[in-house]
């Protein structure tokens, strides 16, 4: 059985090949009030705009999230858009690029117009170019995959049909990942199927495999029976079929079909969200685990990225926080390691005219002058948002030996007490940009400060709102406890009669 708890810390050590298109995700969010005087068409008032690296690279952007290496190939042209796709995959750390330039090809290219309000798509406007790219590209890329394969736990052909993965690039990259015995995952694209022959795992979604058996796949039965045609025609290993609202479906050889039904969230945009379920897969095959328990996994990775804006990744820590059983969701629920969902989350406080609250800490080990302060914190507001120290930024500030316990095991207790509304985590070495994210009404610290020397104190007032200071509960610190849980028993009672 694989435990997916046991193996999570695994996922840093892990890498993967992908291969396939990358493109350029622009987002442009405002809001629509009113129709042009000029034509009959919608007029948004835009208020934000944002890029991201998209397509393929979408996989390598959600391997990483997860905290595994992604050794990333693909082709953008000469142009802009490529030049700033190749900047930002460079300064992923977690993501090595071979990017092969084509100067006859536009670099692919979406722009999504969004209505803020309502988080719907108005328009998509694409800039593409679809045919299959030329010889050379196309032994560039083998060589490139080839030359890394070895370094790679599983591998990712990533098609969205823009001219990358050609029957030769696909064959070459199946017949090594064969021989060396690596699983290989595909997101398929395109009518013909057959192409993909001898891939471990295939992923169409309902549509994909009723257009590549030509027969109805409506019903949970006639999606598996069609997904074992799949298997048969493609010679793989298993096939799952990706099926919205209404979950997974997974048809492993010599096995019954598993349906994996979806998790009730409510969807905010699903751009994305299969790439989030190949990365997950992969991360996960290149582990060791089984088809089952990955496809679980993933189940989890989409209903996660389905809740978020744009085209969006999961971390370890959601995925782990998603798959927990049910009874921990409650405080699950109320930890944030991505900041991207936070305004709406205080957005919804704040229409309801609630006063936020914030305080922080590296909360290594909770003792009683931690429960005041979160408890006098939040009488002094509606709802409390905790900035917890990372792991990194706790070792920096305290030294050697610390945290005592992982971010995530401070953020559960945080997170089940009844006094914390929301537990953010922060990777810097003070919470400064944390407080002009949140924009609190109320800031709580312990009573060793002064006004003036509580960070963010400024920001805070500026804003018109206060900070408060709580007593301390004599006695306590987190250094002392540390201190004293180091002093061997004899030692502690000498010093006790003494």
């Amino acid at each position: 059985m694989f435990d997916f708890e046991q193996h999570l810390l695994e996922l840093g050590a892990q890498t993967v090949l992908c291969v396939g298109d990358l493109m350029l995700d622009e987002f442009v969010y405002g809001e629509v009030s009113r129709i042009s005087p000029e034509a009959p068409a919608q007029v948004i008032a835009v208020s934000r705009q944002e890029a991201v690296v998209g397509g393929a690279g979408n996989v390598a952007r959600n391997v990483a999230a997860l905290g595994a290496r992604c050794l990333f190939v693909g082709v953008v042209g000469d142009d802009q858009p490529g030049r700033q796709l190749m900047s930002t995959l460079r300064g992923e750390p977690h993501i090595e690029p071979y990017l092969v330039v084509d100067r006859a090809r536009p670099t692919t290219r979406k722009v999504r117009f969004v209505s803020e309000h309502y988080s719907t798509h108005l328009l998509r406007a694409d800039w593409e170019l679809s045919t299959p790219i030329d010889a050379v590209r196309e032994q560039s890329v083998i060589d490139h995959a080839l030359a890394i394969m070895p370094r790679a736990g599983a591998i990712v052909l990533s098609d969205y049909a823009k001219g990358v993965l050609t029957p030769r690039v696909i064959r070459a990259i199946i017949a090594a990942a064969r021989q060396t015995g690596k699983p290989l995952i595909v997101d398929p694209k395109g009518p013909d199927f057959t192409v993909y022959r001898g891939a471990t795992l295939i992923t169409p979604n309902r549509k994909e495999l009723a257009d590549a058996t030509r027969r109805v796949a409506l019903s949970d039965a006639e999606i598996a029976a069609a997904a074992r045609e799949l298997a048969a025609m493609v010679e793989t290993d298993a096939v799952l079929v990706t099926r919205s609202e209404q979950g997974m479906t997974l048809v492993v050889k010599d096995a019954a079909p598993v349906h994996v039904p979806a998790y009730p969230v409510k969807i905010r945009d699903v751009s994305g969200a299969g790439d989030t379920v190949v990365a997950v897969i992969a991360a996960l095959l290149a582990i060791g685990a089984d088809f089952e328990p990955a496809t679980r996994a993933a189940n989890a990775a989409a209903a996660v990225v389905v809740g978020k804006r744009g085209t969006a990744t999961v971390s370890a820590e959601e995925l782990r926080s998603r798959i927990l059983p049910a009874a921990s969701l409650a405080s699950q629920s109320k930890i944030v390691f991505d900041w991207s969902v936070l305004d709406e989350r205080l957005n919804e406080w704040r229409q309801h005219g609630q006063r936020i609250g914030f305080t922080n800490g590296c909360f290594d080990l909770l003792h009683p002058g931690h429960v005041r302060l979160l408890a006098e914190a939040r009488a002094a507001c509606d709802r409390l948002v905790v900035g917890l120290n990372s792991d990194a930024s706790v070792a920096r500030l305290k030294g050697d030996g610390r945290p005592i316990q992982s971010e995530q095991g401070r953020a559960d207790v945080l997170a089940a007490l009844e006094a914390v509304d929301l537990v953010v985590v922060f990777a810097q070495d003070t919470p400064l940009e944390l407080i002009r994210k949140v924009h609190p009404t109320v800031m709580v610290k312990g009573g060793d400060y002064r006004r003036e020397e509580v960070v963010g104190h400024d920001i805070v007032e500026a804003m018109g709102g206060e900070v408060v200071l709580v007593d301390l509960v004599p006695g306590y610190s987190t250094t002392r406890l540390v201190n004293r849980s180091r002093i061997p028993p004899t030692s502690a009672k000498t010093k006790l009669r003494s």
